[in-house]
């Protein structure tokens, strides 16, 4: 394995140092103005293939780095409102420099030298990078997702985080509308790269600043799919269906149907192999192996969808999902879009952990017994879950006039929950003395509604950037949730005696929680000058939280739960206001853009809460600062600078600051305190990225650096049978750090040879606090992941993609008993995909893991090994295929934590090996321009 790295590292230089030639030159205008994002590309003269692209810099200047061309081609040039540019060469075999060129206006007669309606690889139209989605080949099944690695400066992650020119891309759009969802994941794995005309690429914006044309402050960006006009008439479709060894299955359904702004779409899923079946991939299907989809997955292998949580490394789940989403524009001025979700998961799940509490050294304890050191705590459990959710969104635009837009978007979601479990948990001192011991079961049923809604009402007045905009948002949460808890804790106060007590539960506790929150928002926009503009606002949010628990002890005369439980009976209620009056301004200029806003925020914070009789308030009025400012520069084409910087307050919650004992745990207590303060934070964050086209490289480096003036944090107690005791405690100077880098290149060689180079750096640094038993303690953690990945294509046959990556942790403690604990993974993987022989397709996915320091009893290494074949016929639109999951059967759920106060290792079910046989099907219905006798548009038939 390593050599095989060595060597592809080896072609990979050699092959971008062999790219000798380079062609230079400089673009102009009629007039001799300098022309920056200028498109200037490279063709073949034979078949109009692209070699090579690049884009002027501000002063007009080009460089364009190429292999050897000994046929003739063309030298292309294109730029927005002017007319193209073409002149043919007979080989390219030195260094040339085309010296200036000017481009005419479009009106300009046109000679042989220039053309028109030639559509360029990439183009910079204002503040949109547009790529031509034809002039970047992949295969004819290839998704969306394939298509954006392909782009240049586009990177697509493990974790399906995708960024461009350095900036993470935060949504997706379908035609301009959300497909499903606005991170666009759904539209990633399933819509098919075929029927994409252009990729748009512009700056993430609030709805306010892209109604009324602001320059947007954040530093996300946002990509717009256009289907082609061809394919935005018609349906396109997909199925799968699967069935395997131990009883595993997998099915999923996309149906999409486009009539211009119509559209329609359907989306259906059921599975046990742990994954959400958002993926139509026609090698591994829904085998992630040791790389995950695109969509979010967690640090354990989980993932979620619309607030809904699946296993992953934590169980088998057995998914259902079924969508419909529906846009349209159903008079000028009026688009909405409206989507229905439906999801389910029913997890059953094996675990066993070990966690070690440090304590402080000299730490007190119990008169007449021996000291504590650390506590260990060993647990087993088995549990079985099922949660379903109906979610109901939408969107609606209305442009009331050529001034006025309105926004509206209401989303309502249903969710049920139940859970059951039974677990046995024991914890011993640094002796090996037994400290104490529980077992139970639990069971609990759970029904939440939420309603969420947004509205934004933007105005442009009679003055060129002058406009008000109005902005509400809210959410109204209530969730019921009945907990049944059958359980006996022993404690052992004293390990050389054994005196003991016992805590004997068969109890349930009814819990009523409801949130309501509201956001209003005015601001005004008055522009100074043509770059300068004051903005003048105020703030409104009203929060309110109410929790209702009622506990009962179960009567064995009545046979039920009648007997109110005092001591886990109580009410809770938090109702905070926030007013922020703020002004700043905002300067955007050409190369840069600077924004500041200043305010005072007045917070009136009320607590009310009732237990065991006794009624507790906690009242507080607060005036504060709060401020925010961003720059961005831009230091070149695709060079960019961003910074930055936030401060703001925190409320405690209602639990935190009312003087409450939560009893619900045997073993675990916690205690509000009134005297709690507002935690006030500072954040910076910061980044710096570059993409240059002549070599189809770039880099981006960024980071954030927090720091808390209160957060909120423990005073623990632990008593001699490790009983803990928790109260809340304000923590000065408490700071974390999150900064990473990477790199990228796309060498493409004379022939089918295109190779891929992505590497990256990431780190954190976090400097935590803390009091247990009386005594104070900091930890200071830190962690870095170094990752390289290469990939290697030939042609449309093979693609060949190695990685590696190394994560390090480590914590080092002053004050408790151990100085540093720490842990490293090693991952190394290797991708290969064939599509030889023709209609043949054959994956291998093989990863190895090796997890260090795990405990005794806990796995540290092993190998996960995925491999598909599957076989095209009716010309591709149908693929025969078998697939082993995990064929060593030797896949792993063991993962080590390290905390400020304690390390955990951890082991839960996962999917073992399993052999599937699938059946894929795609049909296709597009209309065509084509007319019949009477000039009506003809639809094509059915393919298959």
């Amino acid at each position: 394995m390593r050599n095989f790295f060595t060597l592809l590292v080896f072609l990979c230089i050699s092959t971008a140092f062999g790219q000798s030639i380079v062609l230079k030159g400089k673009i102009t205008d009629k007039d001799n103005f300098p022309l920056e994002s200028a498109t200037v590309y490279i063709t073949s003269s034979k078949d109009s293939s692209i070699v090579n692209y690049t884009i002027t810099d501000r002063k007009g200047n080009w460089e364009l780095k190429s292999r050897k061309l000994t046929k003739p081609f063309f030298l292309k040039v294109s730029y927005v409102g002017l007319a193209d540019h073409k002149e043919q060469a007979e080989s390219l075999e030195a260094d040339r420099d085309f010296g200036t060129i000017k481009l005419a206006d479009i009106s300009t007669e046109l000679n042989e030298l220039v053309i028109e309606n030639e559509i360029p690889p990439i183009r910079v139209k204002k503040d949109t990078l547009e790529f031509d989605a034809a002039s970047f080949k992949v295969r004819p099944d290839a998704n969306v997702k394939t298509l954006l690695e392909q782009l240049p400066g586009v990177t697509v992650d493990d974790d399906g985080k995708i960024k461009v020119n350095g900036k993470e891309v935060t949504q997706v759009l379908v035609n301009g509308k959300p497909f499903f969802d606005k991170d666009g994941k759904i539209a990633l794995e399933n819509l098919p790269a075929e029927i994409i005309n252009k990729v748009q690429v512009t700056d993430k914006k609030t709805k306010e600043e892209e109604y009324t044309g602001k320059d947007a402050t954040g530093n996300n960006a946002s990509i717009n799919l256009t289907i082609d006009e061809d394919k935005n008439k018609g349906m396109f479709s997909r199925f799968m269906g699967g069935y395997g060894s131990d009883k595993r299955y997998e099915a999923n359904a996309l149906v999409n149907y486009f009539k211009g702004n119509r559209k329609i779409s359907f989306l259906a899923s059921s599975n046990n192999i742990n994954t959400t079946g958002f993926t139509m991939n026609e090698v591994f299907d829904s085998m992630s192996g040791g790389r995950s989809n695109s969509l979010w997955v967690s640090g354990d292998g989980g993932f979620g969808i619309n607030g809904t949580y699946f296993g992953g490394g934590r169980g088998i789940t057995r998914t259902n999902i079924f969508g419909l989403t529906y846009g349209d524009q159903w008079f000028k001025g009026f688009d909405p879009n409206i989507n229905y979700f439906y999801t389910s998961a029913d997890t059953d799940n094996d675990s066993k952990s070990r966690s070690e509490r440090f304590l402080p050294d000299n730490t007190n304890t119990t008169p007449g017994t021996q000291a504590n050191r650390s506590i260990i705590s060993e647990s087993s459990s088995k549990s079985e879950s099922f949660r379903e959710a109906h979610n109901f969104g939408s969107e609606f635009e209305i442009k009331v006039d050529s001034t006025t837009t309105v926004y509206l978007a209401p989303k309502f979601s249903k969710s049920t929950g139940k859970s059951s479990s039974r677990s046995l948990s024991s914890t011993r001192n640094q002796d090996d003395k037994l400290l104490n011991e529980s077992n139970g079961t639990n069971y609990s049923e759970s029904d939440a509604n939420t309603f969420n809604s947004e509205l934004t009402v933007t105005k442009i007045l009679n003055k060129r950037g002058r406009s008000v905009s109005l902005e509400f948002s809210s959410e109204t949460k209530k969730e019921d949730e009945d907990g049944y808890t059958n359980s006996s804790t022993f404690f052992y106060d004293d390990p050389n005696e054994g005196d003991t007590r016992s805590d004997i539960r068969n109890q349930l506790v009814k819990n009523r929680q409801s949130r309501d929150y509201y956001r209003g928002n005015i601001n005004f926009s008055e522009p100074i000058h043509d770059s300068l503009r004051i903005t003048t606002g105020a703030t409104y949010s009203a929060e309110t939280s109410v929790q209702n628990r009622k506990g009962y002890r179960f009567n064995d005369i009545t046979d039920n739960f009648s007997d109110i439980y005092n001591e886990l009976t109580s009410y809770t209620k938090g109702f905070t206001t926030r007013i922020t009056p703020y002004a700043g301004f905002s300067v955007d200029k050409k190369r840069f853009s600077f924004g500041a806003s200043l305010g005072t925020v007045l917070i009136n914070n009320n607590n009310f809460g009732s237990y065991m009789g006794t009624d507790y308030t906690v009242n507080r009025n607060y005036m504060l600062p709060w401020a925010n400012a961003n720059a961005s520069i831009k230091l070149g084409k695709a060079h960019n600078l961003y910074l930055n910087y936030s401060y703001d307050a925190e409320m405690p919650s209602p639990n935190e600051i009312l003087p409450i004992q939560d009893l619900s745990n045997p073993l675990y207590t916690t205690i509000g305190n009134e005297n709690l303060s507002p935690n006030k934070s500072h954040s910076i964050y910061g980044s710096l990225y570059k993409y240059d086209y002549a070599t189809m490289s770039g880099y981006s480096i960024y980071g954030n650096f927090s720091y808390d003036e209160n957060k909120v944090g423990s005073f623990t107690d632990i008593d001699a049978s490790a009983k803990q005791t928790t109260q809340y405690g304000n923590f000065t100077g408490t700071h974390n750090l999150w900064a990473g880098a990477n790199w990228n290149r796309q060498i493409k060689t004379e022939g089918a040879h295109k190779y891929k180079i992505n590497t990256s750096i990431n780190g954190t640094y976090s400097f935590d606090k803390g009091i247990t038993n009386g005594q104070a303690y900091d930890a200071k953690s830190y962690s870095i992941t170094p990752k390289v990945g290469l990939s290697y294509d030939y042609g449309e046959l093979l693609n060949v993609s190695p990685i590696y990556s190394f994560e390090y942790n480590e914590t080092r403690y002053n004050n408790f008993n151990t100085n540093m604990q720490s842990r490293f993974v090693h991952k190394v993987g290797l991708q290969t995909t064939s599509y030889w022989p023709k209609n043949i397709v054959f994956g291998n996915d093989f990863t190895y893991t090796y997890n260090s320091n795990l405990g005794a009893g806990y796995k540290k290494d092993f190998f996960l090994w995925n491999t598909s074949l599957g076989y095209n016929i009716l010309g591709s639109k149908v693929m025969v295929k078998v697939k082993v999951y995990d064929i060593l059967n030797q896949n792993l759920g063991t993962q080590r934590y390290i905390s400020p106060s304690s390390v955990t290792d951890m082991q839960n079910t996962v999917l073992k090996r399993y052999v599937m046989f699938s059946l894929s099907l795609k049909l296709d219905k597009f209309g065509t321009k084509k007319n019949d006798k009477n000039g009506d548009s003809q639809n094509r038939f059915w393919q298959f």
